[in-house]
C-alpha cells in the first residue's frame, strides 16, 4: 500500500506545482521588470511601477517609505553612491493571499545583490528578500530584508559592543 501512495501523493504534489496562474506569471513579470530598472538604475522606469500610494516598508524594523521618499531616495543613490547594482540567482514566487489585512496579489523576490559603490568605496554582496503587492499592474506595497549590518561589515566597518571601547 505504502509502494502506491507515496508515488500518488507525489504526483499530486507536483501537479499542484506546475500550475501557472496567468495573473500570477503577468505580476512575476511586473516585478522583473522593476528590477531591471533597478539594476539598469533607471529611477524613471520605477516611479512607472510604483503606485502613487505606495509604502514600503524595511530593511529595519521600523522602516517605511512613500512613493516620493522612496524616489528620491533611489536617484540620490544612483547619482552619489551606486555604480552599478546586479541581481545574481534572482527569483520570483507568486502568491494569492485570500483574505485579511494582507490580502491581495504578492509576488516575493528572493537572490543574491552585488552593489558597487561609486569612487572606490567598495562593493558588497547581499542576500536580499523583496515581497511585492501588486493591484491593477502597480507594487502598491513592498517589505525589504538584508542584512544592513553585513552591508556594513563588507565595507570595512567594525562593530563592537560600547563597553568594549572599539578604539583601543
Amino acid at each position: 500500500m505504502r509502494k502506491i501512495l507515496f508515488p500518488f501523493l507525489l504526483t499530486l504534489l507536483f501537479a499542484g506545482c506546475s500550475v501557472v496562474d496567468a495573473g500570477n506569471s503577468k505580476n512575476i513579470a511586473l516585478v522583473e521588470k522593476y528590477i531591471r530598472a533597478v539594476e539598469q538604475m533607471d529611477y524613471e522606469g520605477m516611479a512607472a511601477l510604483l503606485s502613487d500610494d505606495y509604502i514600503g516598508y524595511g530593511p529595519s524594523y521600523g522602516d517605511s517609505i512613500d512613493k516620493e521618499q522612496a524616489l528620491e531616495h533611489w536617484k540620490y543613490n544612483i547619482e552619489n553612491l551606486y555604480d552599478s547594482i546586479r541581481y545574481n540567482r534572482s527569483r520570483n514566487v507568486a502568491v494569492t493571499i485570500p483574505d485579511g489585512v494582507n490580502r491581495g496579489e504578492w509576488v516575493s523576490n528572493w537572490g543574491e545583490v552585488h552593489i558597487v559603490y561609486k569612487h572606490g568605496r567598495g562593493a558588497v554582496t547581499l542576500w536580499a528578500n523583496s515581497t511585492y503587492l501588486i493591484r491593477d499592474g502597480q507594487i502598491v506595497k513592498s517589505y525589504t530584508f538584508y542584512n544592513e549590518a553585513d552591508a556594513l561589515r563588507q565595507l570595512g566597518y567594525l562593530f563592537c559592543r560600547p563597553e568594549d571601547l572599539c578604539n583601543e
